[in-house]
């Protein structure tokens, strides 16, 4: 299991001295990645829980997003090439990039030159997105119904961009000649490519075994739900044909981590289950559990509202007293 910082950018208030002290830590303690969260807007329907569907279409949370529509948040995409400059060591990504936001051939090539920036330190990681009202103030409102089929054919632009002298695409959402696009990335044949997925399994299965993706990335998992997830994926993979075994596939989910002095409520609640919020001794066990079950990354997520100082606090803590109990 491999240690990874999802960075509090999206908060009501947040600065950038905070996210480098933030990066420069998990740099510092050894944790393998770090990524940033993709958000654009905020609508005002979700200050009055209005929003056109729950949050990530989890039947768990409200039609609204956790930070306010005035917030002073940062979007993750611009920061990966900052975190490059201001990191040795550790890996960047963003968890994930909503693809029918950006053109793929512009996100190819830049993404690229982010390898380029960091010295092959980019993971990829790419999602549909869910909130209408964010596709509608991106440009996007069109593609909202097919946003998945965005993402299939973003992945094939990609590849084909980074691999390639020269490339030409003719698909549904875009399509252009033959063209090169600049230097490859660093990372051959290219950055690992992660999917994310939060409600439909099969989705992301049929992805990782057609296109060879590095893994998958949820949110809010518990081992349940990652047993259910690999079992998805190992078993597309073997009825595809794939080349690729369990071995290959990185299983990664985003779960919110807050150190507390008691023990805290751990009834299992589906996606609001809350099993890395608690005492030392608590996520210790929830952490060995989640390891058992095959999660192989957690991406550990601050809660919006603890103080970036607690948050490194317990980043120390968790290096110093909790990791060697996991092993």
């Amino acid at each position: 299991m491999k240690l990874a910082l999802y960075l509090p950018n999206f908060r009501d208030k947040v600065t950038v001295s905070e996210l480098v002290d933030l990066a420069q830590l998990a740099d510092e303690l050894g944790f393998d990645s770090i990524w940033t969260l993709e958000r654009i807007a905020v609508p005002e329907a979700s200050d009055r829980q209005e929003l056109t569907y729950p949050f990530g279409f989890m039947k768990e949370f409200p039609r609204a997003l956790p930070v306010m529509s005035r917030g002073e948040f940062f979007d993750g995409y611009p920061l990966i090439p900052y975190l490059a400059a201001i990191t040795k060591r550790v890996r960047l990504g963003m968890s994930v990039m909503d693809t029918p936001y950006r053109p793929p051939a512009v996100v190819a090539a830049e993404i690229a030159v982010w390898d380029h920036l960091s010295g092959g330190r980019i993971n990829v990681g790419v999602g549909s997105g869910w909130m209408i009202e964010e596709f509608q103030a991106t440009g996007a409102g069109h593609l909202h119904a097919k946003r998945n089929q965005h993402v299939r054919e973003t992945i094939e632009v990609f590849k084909g961009i980074w691999t390639n002298e020269l490339f030409e695409y003719h698909g549904e959402f875009v399509s252009f000649q033959k063209c090169g696009f600049g230097a490859k990335p660093v990372q051959k044949p290219h950055p690992p490519l992660y999917n994310g997925g939060i409600v439909e399994p099969n989705l992301t299965a049929r992805a990782i075994a057609k296109y060879g993706l590095k893994g998958w990335i949820g949110i809010q998992d518990t081992p349940e739900s990652v047993v259910r997830w690999r079992s998805a994926i190992k078993e597309e993979l073997e009825k595809s044909g794939s080349p690729l075994s369990m071995d290959d596939v990185e299983i990664s989910s985003m779960i919110f981590f807050e150190i507390a002095q008691e023990k805290t409520d751990q009834t299992p609640k589906g996606k609001g289950s809350n099993i890395l919020i608690g005492t030392v001794e608590q996520i210790a066990d929830n952490l060995k559990r989640l390891k058992e079950a095959g999660l192989t990354r957690p991406l550990l997520w601050p809660p919006f509202k603890t103080p970036t100082a607690k948050v490194i606090g317990d980043l120390r803590t968790l290096a110093d007293k909790i990791w060697p109990k996991v092993g």
